[in-house]
């Protein structure tokens, strides 16, 4: 630490901290505008102008060295931050107590405060632009935009969309999307950065305009009616009685206005952010403190929450009746449930049932689920999603280094030297995780490769992008890891010290030369050798994929390969290093850490050690099964079979999302009871015998896992809509008809029996994750948990990881004559899986309303396609009609198709080809037919979609543009 002296008073600070850090941490008042912690300095505000050294200098940009001497009150500091601001309040016009900003955080209002301003110098002068309405989230009025430029370093340098920049050479600048176009016909994708960063009320929500404020919802004459009297007193009178009142006001709103943490429940990233509600009218998410996340969000997590407060919510119980539902009261339905699981348990044995948790409810709830199968049925039947998706990685990772789990941080793949992508559209996928990776790249010299079909936007932006043939990554990976091998590029030191079998793997090698690799994968020798060596000469490398590995039949081993090459450079054990399976759903892998899976108990524990069990069923007072239970995939097979009888199921959608669902669907009709659990009544549920509704992630409490181990809290942010109930009370519920004796009051008491139970998470209590705080499993007993796996060793008994031989299998499904196309598949930026939550969001359904194929330019050509002509893709397994869209992110015969639609859901086309280690499906391994249908239609996209906008990359918000300006002069 160094010694700094501001204003007389001595302080410790780090080297080269920037002086604002500084004064904000110990408290030291000085004005600031444009800076925000989390966008660094942007310059363009100099409200913080300090005297050091007889010159002044901005605090924001200015960093500390030892002996410095600041002065914050001189009367050169004072008059330069006065003046600064003044030159602000002429691009804004002050009309707080009628704002809807006006509550307690707006920038502006407080500077004014703070610099105890009266008048204005500089008159405030209207821009001569209109408010844009144009986007559905969100409105920019450019005459109250004050040009401090945060949007714009947002936009540019944290999102990284490139959308937002400032002409600073235009007689009156302003924020521009695209160079000045409207901001819904922009490339603008609604992450909402931008709105918020803004210090003002120029760029905000459109659910707060009207609705934050006591006057705020007055009619817009009358609104301009109050500002002109205001504004014609305040000449007279000074803006301090002005402030006093508005501040009165937002006091006020203090009593109505509710701000609550959660945590988002779309993709695996873990989002947490603030809820600002009135009532059950959510006004705004606020992000600033999170974990993950810091102010990022995508434009679900800031603004796909309208399904909570949908019609289509259920809430009340249903039973069928006929080919319909008639509404029940709980105390009957849920006596039904119980009366029907115990007649066909009596009949056909514990075994003879199924449950299906989800990755979208709590811990506690999966927790409970699974407990509900093993202590209460007597069944190791119970599964989640990961079956789907994320399994073979979690083998990959079992198998090689001890822990399915990232093997580090969001934040070790912003610091990696180079981050390797394999099968994950990442920024559409995962976007927050994206903008970290995008800014790392953009602004710190950080490589990126990326292998995939599809030439999304990650695959635009990388330094090397690898469009291997379908299914054959395991190939290319092997290859490149026999060839460093062969060649003295492994991390010998490394794996001499901390891996077991490496002749063994060598061995298994043999096969994969570059040029078989060539042929099989479609890569030149020269690419490969490339990809090699700058994976040898990186300092650390990451490596993230998703989907497009582990949905094929290779998806174990080829995640497994993955993990051997990271082990044969030395790529784990340190910062920026590792292995990172991104994790789709926002608590998939929490679902799996707390037991819904057929052969582990919480925390990874087998069914089938007798000392595991005896631990539980000491704690449950119940004799466990004791052979591994039916997947997901298995319990569709059994109920074919007449094996499996009945289900129980909550917060899934496995009719659209399973694989080759005429095949479930078939299977659901077959069962003799079947009970889901949901919050609409979905796709699924038409075939259920009791329908139970259940509440979402903001009418409960509890904790989430996210795609980096790490678990946090969520808060309830509204009552349970009423006749709904939260799933962890109606499992409590069944769970007690059918004889338990369970007394939960509070998801916090779950988790403390989780804790006492399972060693992974032994240290972890609600009071270790109040508000922001957050664990990264393991943890132990005293609450340290470790956001870096393996800095001492691997989890395995020896503590060394081991090196997996692992072979390829050539795909089952290849074209043919009769079905001549590969099909692709995954998800949107938009919309999150089949759209059960998304699309009951009207402006994410304006921009996204149905889904499409993707077809190339070269394939639309040869047949006669456009944009909007409507096609018929046929499998073996099923057929779909469907929009055509053609874009250049697909090549040859290769066709992609979103997940977002339960009316023409992609799984239709899917087959039963799994990965055999995980019973996966291989989605990915697809081959359909087209027929060119002869109707037209309207482009699936409409214009107004993001795709078609024209972003305009920059360095942040340029200010030296601004500086060069001939009426800008620094103020004195």
């Amino acid at each position: 630490m160094i010694s700094v002296t501001v204003d007389g008073d001595i302080h410790e600070a780090a080297p080269h901290e920037r002086l604002i850090d500084l004064f904000n941490r110990s408290g030291v008042r000085v004005p600031h505008v444009c800076y925000h912690p989390r966008l660094g300095p942007i310059q363009t505000c100099d409200t913080c102008l300090v005297e050091v050294g007889g010159k002044l200098v901005r605090a924001c940009a200015t960093q500390t060295s030892d002996g410095m001497v600041v002065s914050t009150r001189s009367s050169a500091a004072k008059s330069a931050q006065r003046a600064a601001f003044d030159r602000i309040l002429g691009n804004h016009l002050l009309y707080c107590t009628v704002c809807d900003n006006n509550n307690g955080n707006c920038t502006v209002h407080n500077t004014t405060k703070l610099l105890a301003v009266e008048h204005q110098r500089i008159p405030f002068q209207p821009k001569p632009y209109a408010v844009d309405h144009t986007n559905p989230f969100y409105r920019y009025d450019p005459s109250q935009c004050i040009l401090c430029g945060r949007c714009v370093e947002a936009c540019q340098n944290v999102q990284v969309n490139e959308t937002l920049s400032i002409r600073w050479e235009d007689p009156h600048p302003r924020v521009l999307w695209d160079g000045g176009a409207k901001i819904g016909e922009s490339s603008c994708v609604s992450c909402g950065h931008c709105v918020t960063v803004c210090p003002c009320n120029a760029l905000m929500e459109t659910t707060m305009l009207g609705h934050a404020g006591f006057l705020t919802a007055l009619p817009k004459s009358a609104l301009e009616g109050m500002i002109d009297v205001v504004k014609g007193v305040e000449p007279e009178i000074g803006y301090g009685p002005i402030l006093r009142v508005s501040e009165a006001e937002a006091a006020m709103r203090e009593t109505r206005i509710r701000r609550t943490k959660t945590v988002c429940t779309y993709c695996g990233v873990g989002c947490s952010f603030d809820v600002w509600t009135k009532d059950r009218h959510i006004l705004k998410v606020e992000p600033a403190d999170g974990p993950a996340n810091g102010i990022s969000t995508c434009v679900k997590g800031k603004f796909a929450w309208d399904y909570v407060n949908s019609p289509d919510r259920l809430t009340a119980p249903l039973i069928r009746d006929g080919d319909g539902f008639r509404a029940a009261t709980w105390d009957e339905a849920l006596d039904l449930v119980a009366r029907r699981l115990t007649e066909i348990k009596a009949a056909s044995g514990p075994d003879s049932i199924g449950l299906i948790a989800s990755s979208k409810c709590t811990n506690e709830e999966s927790y409970l689920m699974q407990k509900l199968a093993r202590a209460a049925i007597g069944t190791n039947n119970v599964d989640n999603c990961s079956r789907y998706c994320q399994a073979p990685a979690t083998m990959g990772l079992f198998r090689t280094v001890g822990y399915g789990g990232d093997s580090g941080s969001i934040a070790d793949i912003e610091q990696a030297a180079l981050v390797v992508i394999i099968g994950s559209n990442t920024a559409e996928s995962h976007p927050v995780l994206a903008t970290r990776v995008k800014q790392a790249h953009k602004l710190r010299g950080q490589l990126l490769i990326v292998a995939d079909r599809r030439e999304h936007e990650m695959a635009r932006r990388a330094d090397v992008f690898l469009r291997p043939n379908p299914g054959t990554d395991l190939v290319w990976l092997s290859a490149i890891s026999r060839h460093l091998l062969d060649n003295g590029l492994a991390h010998t030191e490394f794996l001499q010290r901390w891996v077991n079998g490496l002749e063994a793997y060598r061995k298994s090698l043999e096969p994969f030369t570059l040029e078989v690799a060539s042929r099989v994968c479609g890569l030149s020798v020269e690419t490969l050798k490339r990809v090699a060596h700058m994976i040898a000469a990186a300092d650390s490398v990451c490596i993230l994929w998703a989907m497009g590995v582990t949905q094929h039949v290779n998806g174990s081993d080829t995640s497994t390969a993955i993990s051997n090459l990271l082990l044969l450079t030395g790529n784990y054990m340190r910062p920026g290093t590792g292995a990172y399976p991104l994790r789709g759903h926002n608590n998939v892998q929490g679902a799996s850490d707390h037991g819904s899976m057929p052969n582990v108990l919480p925390g990874y524990q087998s069914v089938d050690d007798p000392e595991v069990r005896a631990r539980f069923e000491a704690a449950w007072q119940v004799a466990l099964p004791t052979t591994p239970g039916l997947d997901n995939h298995e319990m569709v097979d059994a109920i074919h079979q007449g094996k499996l009888k009945a289900m129980y199921l909550f917060g899934e959608e496995i009719e659209d999302v399973d694989a080759n669902t005429n095949y479930v669907g078939g299977a659901l009709e077959k069962l003799d009871f079947f009970v889901v659990q949901d919050i609409f009544l979905s796709e699924t549920s038409r075939f259920a015998d009791v329908v139970l509704p259940a509440s979402p992630s903001l009418e409960k409490e509890g904790t989430f896992t996210s795609t980096e181990r790490r678990i946090q809290r969520l808060y309830r942010v509204f009552e349970p809509l009423e006749g709904s109930r939260p799933d962890w009370q109606i499992i409590q519920d069944v769970a007690n008809r059918l004889g338990a004796r369970w007394h939960y009051e509070h998801p916090s008491e779950i988790m403390r029996e989780i804790a006492a139970l399972t060693p992974l998470f032994a240290g972890v209590s609600y009071e270790r994750l109040e508000g922001y705080r957050s664990l990264q499993w393991p943890v132990a007993a005293d609450g340290t948990d470790e956001p870096l796996l393996y800095t001492e060793r691997f989890h395995f008994p020896d503590g060394k990881a081991r090196l997996f031989p692992v072979s390829w299998t050539e795909p089952s499904l290849r074209p043919d004559t009769e079905f001549d196309l590969r099909l692709n598949n995954g998800r949107l930026l938009e919309h999150f899986h089949e759209g059960n939550l998304t699309y009951r969001s009207e402006g994410i359904r304006s921009r996204t309303p149905d889904t499409f194929v993707e077809i190339s330019p070269e394939l639309a050509g040869e047949r006669g396609i456009q944009d909007g002509t409507w096609v018929q893709l046929t499998s073996r397994y099923g057929q779909v009609r469907v929009r055509a869209l053609i874009t250049d992110r697909v090549r040859g015969k290769d066709l992609y198709m979103p997940m977002n639609s339960t009316e023409r859901p992609v799984n239709r086309l899917t087959g039963n080809q799994i990965d055999p280690a995980t019973d996966t499906p291989a989605y990915k391994d697809a081959v359909v037919a087209m027929r060119v249908l002869p109707e037209i239609g309207e482009s699936p996209l409409p214009r107004v979609n993001h795709r078609f906008g024209h972003p305009t990359p920059q360095r942040g918000v340029e200010v030296e543009r601004k500086w060069q300006r001939p009426d800008y002069r620094l103020p004195e």
